[in-house]
């Protein structure tokens, strides 16, 4: 972004915890905040080869699904980081319900300062969240701190092979992981200047363009519910914004401007 675009790091962290602790974004987005949802996640945990006893770090663990789903499925051990407080309870909660909390755990704490020692971690995980972090620097270099040596870093993200457009730039669009989203090149810096390997990196565009679509189905539905007295949105929700930056965000990846990667990267020493 450029510098009259660019908003305040403790703005942006704030209003993006509390936008996906509310009930507004589960309902546009459902249990799983990020395009390819659970598959993808699971997808992740099979190329790290995450196994039982395996300690993983979940970076910006939103309501908890992802780390929920990895135990479950893998039977390691998973801590998710989460900035915003309600959704550590939330996320907490959840793990309580699925009877996997002997696995899950949640606390609160910055991507840019994570509250974990060094060396620590087999695996860290981290979803459709980097491109929305203010300082990606010293977030890359806080994954390698917390991982062992040979540890493995699996992050999903959204990218971008153009400007993004005018209409994409506002906090809104922070909100939704699209004004920062960085170019493949550029995630491929910060992680090997971080002193990361990248080991594989994957294209899944129509994860993207499946969600996006589900997110304009689901507005609609919003509004012809809300139009018949069905529901109640939560009066910060402005509707039409949201049909207008789904509408601009659909366009910008027919164009080709938004994609989706899944990369991994290794720790060497």
């Amino acid at each position: 972004m450029d510098t009259e675009h660019r908003l305040d790091a403790t703005e942006i962290k704030a209003c993006c915890a509390l936008t996906y602790q509310s009930d507004a974004a589960r309902l546009l987005l459902g249990d799983s905040f990020h395009p390819g949802g659970i598959r993808l996640t699971e997808h992740l945990g099979a190329l790290l080869h995450l196994e039982p006893g395996q300690r993983v770090l979940d970076v910006a663990s939103g309501q908890g699904r992802s780390a929920i789903a990895l135990a479950q499925r893998y039977s390691c051990q998973v801590l998710g980081i989460e900035y915003g407080a309600e959704a550590v309870q939330q996320a907490t909660q959840a793990a309580v319900e699925a009877n996997i909390a002997h696995l899950v755990t949640f606390q609160q704490g910055d991507a840019e300062h994570l509250p974990v020692p060094d060396n620590h971690f087999d695996a860290v995980i981290c979803e459709c969240a980097f491109c929305t972090f203010p300082d990606k620097t010293t977030a890359a270099a806080e994954f390698q701190r917390v991982l062992k040596p040979a540890g493995q870093l699996g992050l999903s993200d959204l990218t971008r092979t153009d400007e993004i457009p005018e209409d994409l730039q506002g906090l809104l669009a922070w909100i939704a992981c699209i004004a920062d989203a960085q170019p493949v090149d550029a995630y491929v810096r910060y992680l090997t200047e971080a002193g990361l390997t990248i080991t594989m990196l994957e294209n899944h565009d129509a994860a993207l363009q499946e969600m996006v679509q589900q997110i304009q189905g689901k507005l609609l539905g919003a509004e012809l519910l809300q139009r018949l007295q069905k529901i109640k949105l939560p009066a910060s929700f402005d509707l039409e914004q949201a049909k207008k930056l789904a509408r601009a965000a659909k366009a910008a990846i027919q164009a080709n401007t938004f994609g989706y990667i899944a990369l991994l990267a290794s720790k060497v020493n």
